[in-house]
């Protein structure tokens, strides 16, 4: 773990279970955070963990809505983004209590060891923005033919919108669904802290 906080991983585990599937057509390319519009990162927390500079690997209020959801009725996931990173970086897909006990202890390590930064740096270059595009890097390239430095907030929130389904989106030619989300995202962008708060991670 300590290694993280110095080390860009060539790969991850969600990435090499895509090989392993035979999957020939994975977009990797790892882009460094100074490299990144600062829009996109900004744009992840928005759409994805809006608590992210302010808690220690897990967000317990989400956590206690989300059981109160489901005891209505209602399901959705409450991960963070240091949850996120932990399960791309090193774990598989699932929701197994074994899997899930894992998870927490490498969030906890994670947290005591790497910075908020380092951690959204990891973050935004392994996260799956498509059938086989994988960080902001392949995404930007992928959807937009253009460096991720470069990405408008538009284009940022549109490829933020893609993470509950990766698989099922394109940025480039959004649905209304993506489209909706993407306005949404944008519209929380300033009021999680914009650029200024990511600069100050």
């Amino acid at each position: 773990m300590i290694a993280l906080r110095f080390y860009n991983p060539p790969s991850s585990a969600f990435i090499e279970l895509n090989k392993r599937n035979q999957n020939t057509n994975i977009k990797h390319q790892w882009v460094n955070f100074d490299d990144v519009s600062l829009y996109f990162p900004n744009a992840v927390i928005a759409a994805e963990d809006q608590r992210f500079p302010n808690h220690h690997g897990f967000d317990l209020k989400q956590i206690k809505l989300v059981l109160e959801e489901r005891e209505k009725g209602v399901s959705r996931g409450a991960s963070t983004i240091s949850q996120q990173t932990v399960k791309n970086l090193f774990l598989w897909p699932g929701r197994s209590y074994v899997r899930k006990g894992i998870e927490a202890w490498l969030v906890v390590w994670m947290e005591l060891i790497v910075p908020k930064k380092r951690i959204l740096e990891l973050y935004i270059n392994f996260a799956q923005f498509g059938k086989s595009v994988f960080g902001v890097g392949a995404a930007s390239q992928h959807y937009f033919k253009i460096d991720a430095m470069e990405l408008t907030p538009e284009q940022s929130a549109l490829i933020a919108a893609s993470l509950p389904t990766p698989s099922r989106s394109n940025p480039a030619k959004p649905s209304d669904y993506l489209k909706e989300r993407a306005a949404y995202i944008m519209d929380q962008m300033p009021r999680v802290g914009g650029r200024r708060m990511v600069r100050g991670l």
